[in-house]
């Protein structure tokens, strides 16, 4: 449940990200000191809506424009520290939402494209890049299922689940390079980190189960029809 706003009456938003980082993201096993970092510097409640700003740091999921949702702080600390990009890397992340995941990776990666499918998504992510001086961070209207990109990118995020896994995003990766995707679909789904070690060979890790809303025109299993 989405706490009150009336649970933040007046914002120290410095504190209260210093508490998020404490209390739920190192908390919940993310001891990457750059991704703590990154997670500290960006001002979360200016990506959040303007109804829900007091309530940017709660444990939950945010809802933002065209029916989407801003992953909780935890969500987004096991993404970063998982991909563990560096800043000679170039990463990819589908589905921008308002930006807050991209400009972390943007303090992060040395430079981040964005694909985003809803237009009024793309326009926020700019603004809000633009607000909080991320110059690295670059987003374009697209389809991320349309992603046809080889051994382009260092770092790969994916922002909604996909019910069948799709390997186009592996075949996106550079040697070396990693992957986030949550496979799967409503009770279970599962996180994996996928890191491509050859040409033709990939290593996939499961490092937590999460729901989260599938990624806008993934195919889904066919339904069982009795």
């Amino acid at each position: 449940m989405l706490p009150s706003k009336e649970m933040y009456p007046q914002m120290n938003t410095e504190a209260i990200r210093d508490q998020m980082v404490e209390h739920q993201v190192r908390a919940g096993a993310v001891l990457d000191m750059r991704t703590l970092e990154a997670m500290s510097e960006i001002p979360r409640e200016l990506f959040a809506p303007e109804g829900y700003r007091q309530v940017a740091y709660a444990d939950a999921p945010i809802p933002i424009p065209k029916g989407q949702t801003m992953l909780p702080p935890i969500v987004h600390g096991r993404i970063l520290q998982a991909l563990a990009p560096n800043p000679d890397e170039v990463a990819l992340m589908v589905g921008t939402g308002t930006g807050y995941l991209a400009a972390c990776l943007g303090k992060l990666a040395g430079r981040v494209r964005g694909i985003e499918i809803f237009p009024e998504l793309v326009d926020c992510t700019r603004a809000n890049l633009l607000a909080v001086a991320v110059n690295n961070v670059g987003v374009e209207l697209g389809d991320g299922m349309q992603l046809d990109g080889q051994a382009a990118y260092d770092v790969i995020a994916i922002t909604g689940s996909l019910p069948l896994y799709d390997e186009r995003f592996q075949r996106a990766l550079r040697i070396g390079g990693r992957l986030f995707v949550v496979v799967g679909q409503k009770p279970v789904m599962e996180a994996w980190k996928v890191t491509r070690i050859g040409e033709r060979e990939w290593q996939r890790e499961s490092l937590f189960e999460t729901v989260i809303d599938p990624l806008i025109n993934a195919p889904e299993p066919p339904k069982f029809v009795f």
